[in-house]
């Protein structure tokens, strides 16, 4: 019996994991969410892909009660990516997530010295997670990802929503 109730509740989780996720979106009110654009000596950037939403991202997520933005950051670098930061991560931008409601913003960071003991196992949050040569970011790289991996290599100026 106890394994057919695991099979059912793999075959329901990610549904339900899509359902908090959404609605999180609707219930909150404003919120401050952080990305890291995490490039390698090689110049190639970290992206992870959620078990809750499609598509490839930069990583990190809200800012929580108490937190700075960059503490925030550090946070979901070492939870989505075992990322440690040993120097600098530099502001890049504070964007309108007009995506999600006209009150979501998100603070975009540069980090380019950090230290990365392995690559995280997947988990329930992070399905995927790996570096990208940035002429060849994996199908399903969102848009938004997209324009910040720019803004950041080819010094374009900075678009002010996330999309």
């Amino acid at each position: 019996m106890g394994e057919r109730l695991n099979r059912i509740r793999r075959k329901f989780e990610p549904l339900l994991r899509r359902i908090f996720h959404a609605y999180f979106l609707v219930t909150r009110g404003m919120t401050l969410g952080v990305r890291a654009v995490v490039l390698d000596s090689e110049n190639r950037v970290f992206l992870v892909r959620h078990s809750y939403v499609i598509g490839w991202y930069l990583p990190g997520g809200g800012v929580d009660l108490g937190e700075t933005m960059e503490q925030a950051m550090r946070r979901e670098l070492k939870e989505e990516g075992d990322i440690d930061l040993t120097g600098e991560a530099v502001l890049h931008g504070l964007f309108l997530n007009s995506h999600v409601s006209r009150r979501d913003h998100v603070a975009v960071y540069v980090v380019r010295q950090f230290k990365q003991d392995r690559l995280p196992e997947p988990n329930r949050e992070i399905v995927e997670c790996g570096f990208f040569a940035t002429n060849a970011l994996p199908e399903g790289t969102t848009r938004g990802t997209r324009l910040r991996i720019a803004e950041v290599l080819d010094g374009k100026p900075v678009i002010a929503t996330w999309r």
